[in-house]
């Protein structure tokens, strides 16, 4: 935010070279934290190999729980991928003197474009461009004309959803802190970094889940899937 100490604003100034900045310190990271968790390989994981494991076993059950362990592995690189890179983003603006790179709009709107693209190409794929959209129109013909439409604009709505929701969230997290720690800069604030962080891992969650969902929309369009109302999308709608 412009007029807001970071260290990497003091070196660089604020605006797009900053943002660009933080992007590389996340990437560096996730580089540095791949590199721990690998550079040792154990039967039986110990420190960061441990907690990689921990986490990637992580996503696969939630992927398992949504779309089936097949599809659940099948996507898990993405979804692990864009599920770290969020969670170091969102913490790192936890640390005074740096900023999330996913409290930058310009950030989390090509993300939730990347997903939006990724899985209507997967739909396509394992479909066909007319069954797929086809299940757009809904199961009863006489009301096509309607729902088409109607699915239209609430697949399009998804993008602002994963968009507007990460960079909201993180945003007002981060200007939560600096308010407090303009208010009381020492011992006080340390309570707020505990609901920082869980709210952190909370958006990494929904985002990842809600990769899952889309996807399991996409790929398994047939009767029992369109006639079963997902739970998950009903409760992540209201995160």
């Amino acid at each position: 935010m412009e007029g807001v100490f970071t260290y990497l604003g003091a070196i660089f100034g604020h605006g797009d070279a900053m943002m660009v900045a933080h992007l590389v310190l996340v990437t560096i990271i996730i580089l540095f934290i791949a590199k721990m968790a690998t550079k040792s390989f154990r039967a039986v994981p110990l420190g960061t190999q441990n907690v990689m494991e921990a986490y990637l076993g992580g996503v696969i059950a939630m992927g398992k729980d949504v779309i089936g362990e097949e599809l659940a592995r099948k996507y898990f690189p993405l979804v692990a991928a864009v599920g770290l890179f969020i969670f170091i983003s969102n913490v790192i603006g936890i640390i005074p003197g740096f900023e999330s790179p996913t409290s930058n709009i310009n950030i989390t709107l090509p993300l939730a474009l990347m997903v939006f693209v990724y899985y209507n190409y997967e739909g396509i794929r394992k479909n066909g461009v007319v069954h797929y959209f086809a299940h757009f129109a809904g199961p009863v013909k006489m009301l096509a004309p309607l729902m088409f439409p109607i699915e239209i604009v609430s697949h399009l709505s998804r993008i602002i959803s994963l968009s507007f929701r990460l960079f909201g969230n993180i945003k007002g997290d981060d200007l939560f802190l600096w308010v407090l720690l303009m208010l009381v800069p020492f011992i006080a604030p340390l309570p707020a970094y505990l609901l920082l962080t869980f709210s952190a891992l909370l958006q990494t969650f929904v985002f990842m889940i809600l990769i899952y969902v889309y996807l399991a929309g996409a790929v398994a369009v047939d009767a029992e899937h369109e006639k079963a109302p997902n739970p998950v999308v009903d409760t992540m709608g209201a995160v």
